[in-house]
């Protein structure tokens, strides 16, 4: 790898440290909401090539990319590309980036725990939340498992 005097081995993005080696493609999806889909789009948006490395990347691009995460229907970014469709706080598709995916993540649950419909019980519960089987699966609570315990000192007699 022909290593220029420009060539940075770590770029902030988003609040994300990524390393300067990878293809800025591969680097995208370091960032906490992003996919392959959506960083082949951020990428084709800004006109970067996607097999350029991150480290060779000028301040102006790294500009660029932060903008357009930041604000992807700012861009034209279709609606169905976001992952955060139909939010119902502020009643409009947005897309969530980095610390905020865990944060809205939590606040929902909290959410369904309040008003305490299915899904909310199942979360309070420790239970799979989407209709799986619990026969066979799902029997740990916290860090034990539960399992079938035999009585001390009952042993099988021989005959």
């Amino acid at each position: 790898m022909a290593e220029s005097t420009n060539f940075k081995y770590i770029i902030r993005i988003v609040n994300t440290d990524l390393e300067g080696s990878k293809d800025i493609a591969t680097s995208l999806r370091k960032i906490k909401g992003v996919s392959f889909m959506f960083a082949n789009l951020i990428c084709n948006l800004t006109s970067i090539d996607k097999s350029k490395k991150t480290g060779e990347l000028t301040d102006k691009e790294i500009e660029q990319l932060n903008s357009v995460l930041k604000e992807p229907l700012k861009y034209k970014v279709p609606r169905w590309m976001l992952n955060r469709r139909k939010d119902p706080e502020e009643a409009q598709d947005i897309h969530l980036i980095s610390t905020d995916v865990k944060f809205v993540q939590e606040n929902d649950i909290k959410q369904l725990k309040k008003i305490k419909c299915y899904k909310g019980i199942r979360h309070i519960q420790n239970l799979p939340v989407r209709g799986q089987s619990t026969k066979a699966h799902f029997r740990k609570r916290g860090n034990r498992a539960l399992g079938v315990k035999k009585a001390k000192g009952s042993k099988k007699s021989s005959k």
